[in-house]
């Protein structure tokens, strides 16, 4: 990937943040053969988050990055459901870090998301686009959508929930 594009979106940042956690956390209990299951799937379903970021920055149309986007969010309410699961094997304060984590993860996602749906019309099924709408700088193929001028996106890892972006 040249230049930032992906890596600018707080979603992601945060996202790749939260894998390395999950990973961590999941070392505590993989010993444990009634958390086999239950580490892979933590595992998957939090790079899932990214690699859905990841693929959906790369698409053509709003409507594919807002479908991917979307599918990162479901990736993320999984991971966060599990994490109230794992309860039993995890200390409190991880849990509950991690829900706000991905509190946080869920509220841009789907701030960006609904941003994503109301920048297009849908006319017979297809997505009609305005001109300003695609780019072919920062390194990204040509026709794909600037996402720095879709979402507000924070430039930095704020530990500290947003506001703007939590979802309560």
């Amino acid at each position: 990937m040249a230049g930032g594009g992906v890596r600018d979106f707080g979603a992601y940042q945060r996202a790749v943040v939260l894998f390395d956690l999950v990973v961590e956390d999941t070392a505590l209990i993989q010993k444990d053969p009634r958390c086999y299951r239950l580490v892979s799937q933590q595992v998957g379903s939090a790079d899932s988050i990214c690699a859905n970021i990841e693929e959906g920055y790369g698409r053509v149309s709003r409507a594919e990055y807002a479908r991917f986007l979307d599918f990162a969010r479901g990736s993320a309410r999984e991971t966060q459901g599990r994490y109230q699961r794992m309860k039993h094997w995890l200390p409190p304060e991880i849990v509950r870090d991690r829900a706000q984590r991905l509190d946080e993860i869920i509220g841009i996602l789907t701030t960006t998301i609904t941003r994503l749906r109301s920048s297009y019309e849908v006319r017979d099924g297809d997505a009609q686009y305005e001109e300003s709408d695609v780019s072919s700088d920062e390194g990204r193929d040509a026709g794909c959508p600037r996402p720095s001028t879709l979402d507000p996106r924070p430039s930095t890892l704020d530990p500290r929930p947003s506001e703007q972006h939590t979802v309560r």
